[in-house]
């Protein structure tokens, strides 16, 4: 029976990277992955998702190609192709990661791993010693009750990572980031999409503002947004199925070819025996502190199973906290409000930070900013003006509390907004920052400077001037 310092059951982005930090610390360290390292997210969640969606990038430029003086002929587009090509992503990056956990002397351990113990672990029947474990075992897949995906019509966001023909009809169940971005993909690739929403928007999650803009482009497109309407039931005969909806009192019954259902996620941790080392948990998530420990001394978790926040680069983080912990160093405090969340839709959604009316019931003084990409010199020069930056800022301090962005290659500007929400930075500050020119960060400055009315490329609406009659002096 073999010994470790650290034990962490999972490879995905959580489980990996605190592996690897681990390994940097000099902890022996084991991972324990039933499947291949990298998790759903690098085998079929994020990575093979952004794949497609390049590919989906590519075919509506084609199909745009007469804007830009080109000219194409008998043009087909092949979603079997791109998938082939996500694959092939895939398996390039999966393999970088086991052979960075080779090289960093990390023992990748096979099987199906549970708890025998608050100091051993299990995979497939064989016992490992292990000083301190980490639980990183993800999420699954939600299902709507009595309705279970048979990846053929009825699909799971992993099942539509992989089909190859294009559906000429699809319903996608749940406006969220895997709903929209696969609602995207599907209707660039000439699917009639309709997209269901129980809330009363899509991407439900971001600013109102963020949330009506993708809608109205979705719409422009021919994507149907039904909001505040629940799914009543789903019926399949043959290749055809039947999706019955309520809405303000109206049923309604859409057919389809493919039906997605990307509701949101489940704990990983029916399997986990969690009970034999007495780990709480609650709705099925494990509570944690901000050291990633659970209520058990010596038990650790991350990721999504921890019901956070589910985005990988929240679980790689809480993994390289979690490895710090356990060989003695100081952490920080991840605060979960200012996190970068990222979709991958066209146009795509990017935001940290509280949202203008998070913002005010939390009791801040508000005052926001906002920056249309259609006075971006950039925007313009590429033909992608579509879309906004929104700075939601405390007043009194001027201090950043959120940026909300919805255009093309916005995401690409979150890295600066972490910096700005890290350093805890003022619109005074992000305003003073020169930014190259032309390029698409000069936006997230111009929507600062909007903040306090100083923007320089667009107009702001000037103040009346008092009349003499108000007691103010015009001379």
């Amino acid at each position: 029976m073999a010994s470790y310092d650290i034990g962490i059951i999972g490879g995905g982005p959580g489980g990996y990277v605190a592996a690897l930090r681990a390994s940097q610390l000099g902890l022996r360290t084991a991972l324990f992955e039933r499947d291949r390292v990298g998790g759903v997210c690098l085998n079929w969640g994020c990575i093979p998702s952004k794949a497609l969606l390049k590919n989906a990038e590519v075919v509506n430029l084609v199909r745009e190609a007469e804007a830009w003086g080109i000219s194409a002929e008998n043009v087909s587009f092949d979603l079997g192709a791109a998938v082939d090509r996500s694959r092939a992503v895939v398996e390039k990056i999966v393999s970088g990661v086991e052979g960075l956990l080779k090289d960093a002397n990390v023992d990748v351990i096979k099987g199906s791993a549970a708890l025998g113990g608050p100091k051993t672990v299990t995979a497939d029947g064989v016992r490992h010693e292990v000083k301190n474990i980490v639980i990183a075992s993800g999420t699954g897949s939600r299902n709507l009750p009595g309705l279970v995906p048979d990846g053929r019509v009825v699909l799971s966001s992993k099942d539509a990572v992989v089909l190859r023909k294009t559906p000429a009809r699809a319903v996608v169940i749940g406006a969220g980031p895997v709903g929209v971005e696969f609602g995207h993909l599907w209707a660039s690739y000439g699917s009639k999409v309709t997209i269901v929403e129980l809330l009363d928007a899509i991407v439900p999650l971001e600013d109102p503002d963020v949330s009506r803009a993708l809608r109205r482009s979705f719409e422009a497109r021919g994507i149907e947004c039904r909001t505040g309407t629940k799914v009543e039931s789903v019926q399949v005969n043959g290749d055809v199925a039947r999706v019955s909806l309520s809405a303000d009192g109206k049923q309604e019954t859409l057919e389809a070819d493919a039906v997605l259902i990307a509701i949101g996620f489940v704990p990983n941790t029916q399997p986990l025996n969690l009970e034999s080392a007495n780990v709480q948990t609650q709705r099925g998530f494990i509570g944690i502190d901000d050291r990633m420990r659970t209520n058990v001394a010596g038990v650790y978790a991350i990721g999504d199973v921890t019901g956070k926040l589910p985005l990988a680069h929240v679980a790689s983080q809480q993994g390289v906290i979690a490895a710090e912990a356990i060989a003695g160093r100081q952490t920080p405090v991840l605060d979960y409000v200012q996190m970068p969340r990222a979709t991958f839709s066209e146009p795509q959604v990017g935001s940290i930070g509280y949202t203008e009316k998070q913002a005010k019931e939390a009791g801040y003084a508000v005052k926001t900013g906002r920056f249309p990409l259609t006075a971006l010199g950039r925007a313009v020069a590429v033909a992608e003006t579509e879309g906004f930056i929104k700075v939601v800022a405390d007043e009194p301090t001027g201090q950043v509390l959120g940026i909300h962005m919805i255009g093309h290659g916005v995401n690409d500007l979150l890295g600066e907004a972490s910096m700005v929400s890290l350093l805890e930075a003022t619109t005074v500050e992000l305003g003073f920052a020169v930014h190259a020119h032309p390029t698409l960060p000069e936006a997230l400055k111009e929507a600062a400077l909007a903040v306090t009315g100083e923007a320089i490329h667009i107009a702001h609406r000037r103040a009346a001037r008092p009349s003499p009659s108000e007691g103010v002096s015009t001379r």
